[in-house]
Parts: C-alpha cells; structure tokens; sequence
C-alpha cells in the first residue's frame, strides 16, 4: 500500500507581497527552502490561515536571507501582505516507510526566519 505523506512544512510565515503580472508560483527566501527541504520547482501547497484560501503551485527562489515570501500571478489574488500561511510539500512512501517517516517542519518568526528549536 502506498501512503501520500506530509514531508515538509514552514508554518505561520508572513506574507511579504504579491506579484499579480507574473506567470506564476510563490518565491521564497532561500534559507528557508533549505530549511523545508523544498527544491525551486518544487510543487507545494499553499494554506492562507487569515482567509482560507487552499491552492497548489511551485517554488521561487528569493535571496537568502531576504525574508521574502511572494504571492504571484493568479495566487496574488488569494493573499495580502501581512497574512499568514503555511506552505507544506508531499512524498508518496510505500506502508512501511510511511510508518517511520517523520516530516521537517519549520517555525518561522514575524520576519520569516526559523525559529530556534
């Protein structure tokens, strides 16, 4: 049996803009790609928590360091700055390893910096 697992997360980052004439995806500062083990391209799943927006895209990378989490084309029309959201990725793992597996999460601050553990 195969299991659609949650294999990262960066939790509660602030949304630092949004890019409405762009083709598409959401950029994120580097660091924190890193962080989720997210690669640029990578599909995601973007949670709006002030509005409930649900929505799939892909990964940007935006300059390390930068704080930067950007809404772009048609997903600008599903967030402001200021909201907060949580970008999470998915792994398709076989029974037993889904068993096993545990998920990187990441706690960011106001800035979108992680937080320390």
């Amino acid at each position: 049996m195969r299991r659609f697992m949650l294999k990262s997360k960066i939790h509660r980052a602030t949304l630092t803009g949004t890019e409405l004439h762009y083709e598409g995806s959401i950029t994120v500062d580097r660091n924190l790609l890193d962080e989720a083990d997210l690669l640029p391209g990578e599909q995601v799943q973007v949670l709006n928590l002030n509005n409930g927006a649900r929505f799939f895209t892909y990964t940007i990378t935006a300059p390390r360091g930068s704080g930067t989490v950007l809404l772009n084309g048609p997903a600008a029309r599903l967030g402001m700055p200021g909201d907060l959201i949580s970008i999470l990725s998915y792994c398709d793992l076989d029974d037993e390893e889904a068993r096993k597996f545990e998920p990187t999460v990441i706690l960011v601050d106001e800035d979108n910096r992680p937080r320390k553990k």
